[in-house]
């Protein structure tokens, strides 16, 4: 793992912010492709619109998740490490409920249908989330709990994971999140061959997500822990799919359409 894939000049070339924007882009790309795909070229228009007020969304959710709701006790103390979002601590939970309430200002605005818009973008969130994985690797940060044994990731020095476990071997859990996402994007690609209600596959997304989210957090170690010792993660992913349950059941009963298969 490389922190800085080399220098222009003096400007470095972080792997963590070069790897996030490739997953901005490419998620961004499959959810267009979709677009298109389902004939909705004036909806693919309005996502790359999007796109940007959606990007700086996910931004400031995902740094607010991780200030003030992960790990508070170190931002406190380290005030001037707010801002650095260069140096990792990006909450991909919190990205997402900041870019949802961009797109819910965006379609009210623009008179969208809200659910529709959302399952084009989920196939493309959980493709660009595996690829944010890829860049907390890179970064050193987002690690697992010491194995206790010779198993595991080695962190090298000056990555977050070496200064708070040292010598240690650690639970691989970026990576394998990373993996389970892509086995999450490829099922809502075949369910997307099936007739569902609008917004249903918006929802599937959150749930498997959530669910394997809350179980690989049991082998993180760059968290705090609270009631039943689950950390912010656990406690986020469990309220979401509560969210996601009764927001189904809401559309089950209000929405009569059903989407066309791709």
């Amino acid at each position: 793992m490389h922190q800085y894939l080399g220098f222009v000049g003096s400007f470095p070339i972080r792997s963590y912010s070069l790897l996030f924007a490739l997953a901005f882009a490419l998620g961004l790309g499959v959810s267009y492709t979709l677009a298109k795909l389902r004939n909705k070229e004036e909806l693919g228009e309005h996502l790359l619109n999007l796109a940007a007020p959606m990007f700086f969304g996910a931004i400031i959710g995902s740094r607010f998740w991780a200030v003030f709701l992960f790990d508070w006790n170190y931002y406190s103390k380290n005030p001037g490490e707010i801002l650095a979002i260069w140096h990792g601590g990006l909450s991909i939970q919190g990205g997402i409920v900041g870019a949802i309430l961009v797109a819910i200002w965006y379609v009210r605005k623009h008179k969208l249908s809200f659910w529709e818009l959302a399952d084009l973008c989920a196939p493309g969130l959980i493709l660009g989330q595996s690829i944010g994985r890829d860049a907390n690797l890179m970064n050193g940060d987002a690690f697992g709990d010491p194995t206790g044994g010779n198993f595991g990731i080695l962190y090298p020095e000056g990555t977050n994971a070496r200064e708070t476990f040292g010598n240690k071997p650690l639970w691989p859990a970026e990576i394998w999140e990373g993996q389970m996402d892509v086995i999450f994007f490829a099922i809502l690609f075949m369910l997307l061959q099936k007739r569902m209600k609008r917004g249903y596959l918006f929802l599937i997304y959150n749930v498997l997500y959530n669910a394997g989210r809350f179980l690989l957090e049991m082998l993180r170690g760059d968290s705090p822990r609270f009631l039943f010792n689950w950390t912010t993660a656990q406690w986020t992913a469990a309220s979401i799919i509560f969210i996601c349950v009764i927001a189904g059941i809401y559309l089950h009963f209000t929405q009569k359409t059903e989407q066309t298969p791709v």
